[in-house]
């Protein structure tokens, strides 16, 4: 990739951290996992970058094939980036690090995930065995975006959109959410205190909370 340094080690590892392996990177192709954003989109969820450096990660991404410039369909128009067929060979990826990193401590958050961040996380803790004989499908609102779970044969599907007639819809934060999934909130806490609701279904409710249990801390050896 024109610009860029490279290890020079015939190793897949090496040649890949040669091509996503720049600061910023992985984040930026974790923000285009749910679909297409604007330049402005992604500087707004990724608030620590640089515009001059989002601008030279979009490139060098855009070069090796990982994602593309298109055109938002209307009423959103305008250009934006969406990730190719190779750069979505990446998502397995992102859950394989997520699973990795989340094991680790981590410092108070400066910032709250975003909602492709979540997304990536709710696929990277999913417990199949936790869904086996669901079939079910719940709209989460979040902080004024929305995504589609969709859950079927021991698979989740994370999608951005809309949904006919889900089992249930969950309206929260990030925040409040993550509270309840991983933090050891109760459901009927956060329902009292008005931070999250729930439409449609409790008994599919309930057990979709159920799929995604928290990590175990790495254990580390002296």
């Amino acid at each position: 990739m024109a610009g860029k340094r490279s290890y020079g080690d015939p190793c897949g590892i090496a040649r890949a951290l040669d091509v996503v392996g720049e600061r910023w990177a992985l984040l930026v192709v974790r923000e285009l996992v749910l679909g297409p954003k604007r330049f402005t989109d992604l500087k707004v969820h990724l608030p620590g970058i640089a515009t001059d450096v989002l601008s030279q990660r979009l490139r060098q991404l855009e070069q090796a094939g990982i994602l593309r410039a298109t055109t938002l369909a209307p009423p959103a128009s305008g250009r934006a980036y969406e990730l190719t067929e190779r750069g979505r060979e990446l998502e397995p990826v992102l859950h394989a690090l997520g699973r990795w990193g989340s094991q680790e401590s981590f410092d108070a958050a400066r910032h709250e995930m975003t909602v492709d961040a979540f997304a990536v996380a709710l696929s990277t803790v999913f417990d199949p065995s936790a869904a086996r004989g669901l079939d079910a499908s719940v709209v989460v609102d979040l902080d004024g975006d929305r995504i589609v779970t969709r859950v079927h044969d021991g698979r989740l599907e994370v999608t951005r959109g809309q949904a006919e007639q889900p089992d249930a819809r969950i309206e929260t934060s990030i925040a409040a959410l993550r509270e309840v999934l991983w933090r050891g909130r109760p459901l009927a806490d956060a329902e009292a205190d008005g931070s999250l609701v729930v439409h449609g279904l409790r008994t599919v409710v309930r057990r979709f909370l159920a799929l995604f249990p928290p990590p175990a801390p790495a254990r580390t050896s002296n």
